[in-house]
């Protein structure tokens, strides 16, 4: 495969921290990729819409639609709270939009609110029954929201609509590995015999199996990729489900260490992202308690 010359920096992280909970802070050397820039082109669209949202002749139907890609625009800028209000309009306009309440019931996600982020997402399914991100989505609010098994479900549902897809696996494994972690590897093992070895995210599952150290899938995460943006896409993904994996061996400063990383690439639209922000803030809560107690 033809090397590409992106800027591959050695990043070395090294770290400490007092708390009254051990933390193993990392001292390692990874792929580094420039942070993605905002999207000047979003950035005019936004300007558009709101510029058609002044015309007064719209009705409620043409507001909410243009509400809803102001917003979409928005979050793919990490422009959160923006984003949250252009969607509450939106609904309040056409309440049966259902992408709208998808994107509602992640940003309760990310708050932490999971009762009404449940909400939102059932909303999505009696709105439109063929909604399989709903699946992941209310499978991902279900494992935050301490709830694995039944999360699994959701994520076996959303795996049975492309078996071959890594990142479907990638979530089924995260939540029954809290309901039975020998289960969930020997599931993880079976299900991987459906996945396509030439695609890279394939590869995560295979880290995850310990077929691929971590060194050598470091290694091979640029090949094949034609762009700064799909090599900064690709380590975001990559950061964070490392980053899980130190969690999952108790290693809490590594996994810290790598979903800064994971947020470090500026990849909004991407979950890996968003859920790398609530990641650091459910494991801030934790040491907080600790310290406290």
């Amino acid at each position: 495969m033809r090397l590409l010359l992106l800027p591959l920096l050695c990043l070395s992280l090294l770290g400490c921290q007092s708390t009254q909970q051990a933390v193993d802070m990392p001292n390692v050397t990874v792929p580094f990729a420039v942070p993605l820039a905002a999207n000047f082109r979003n950035e005019i669209a936004i300007a558009r819409y709101s510029e058609l949202l002044q015309n007064k002749t719209l009705d409620n139907e043409q507001q909410a639609q243009l509400f809803y890609n102001r917003g979409m625009l928005y979050d793919s800028l990490g422009l959160s709270t923006l984003a949250r209000i252009d969607f509450n309009r939106a609904v309040k306009l056409k309440p049966d939009l259902a992408e709208v309440y998808n994107f509602l019931g992640i940003h309760h996600t990310l708050r932490q609110e999971y009762g009404t982020a449940y909400e939102m997402f059932d909303a999505v399914l009696e709105l439109n029954t063929d909604h399989e991100y709903a699946y992941l989505n209310r499978g991902i609010a279900l494992y935050y929201g301490e709830r694995p098994a039944l999360a699994v479900s959701d994520f076996e549902t959303f795996l049975a609509r492309s078996p071959q897809d890594p990142y479907r696996l990638m979530w089924l494994y995260l939540a029954e590995s809290k309901v039975d972690p020998v289960a969930a590897k020997a599931a993880l093992k079976q299900h991987s015999q459906a996945l396509n070895n030439d695609e890279w995210a394939t590869q995560l599952v295979q880290l995850y199996l310990n077929e691929l150290s971590q060194q050598a899938f470091l290694a091979q995460v640029g090949d094949g990729v034609k762009s700064q943006q799909e090599f900064a896409e690709r380590l975001c993904e990559a950061y964070f489900y490392l980053a899980k994996r130190y969690q999952a061996e108790g290693k809490t400063g590594k996994a810290i260490e790598y979903f800064k990383l994971a947020l470090a690439t500026n990849v909004y639209e991407f979950v890996e992202h968003k859920y790398a922000r609530l990641e650091l803030q459910l494991i801030a809560d934790e040491m907080n308690r600790a310290d406290v107690g």
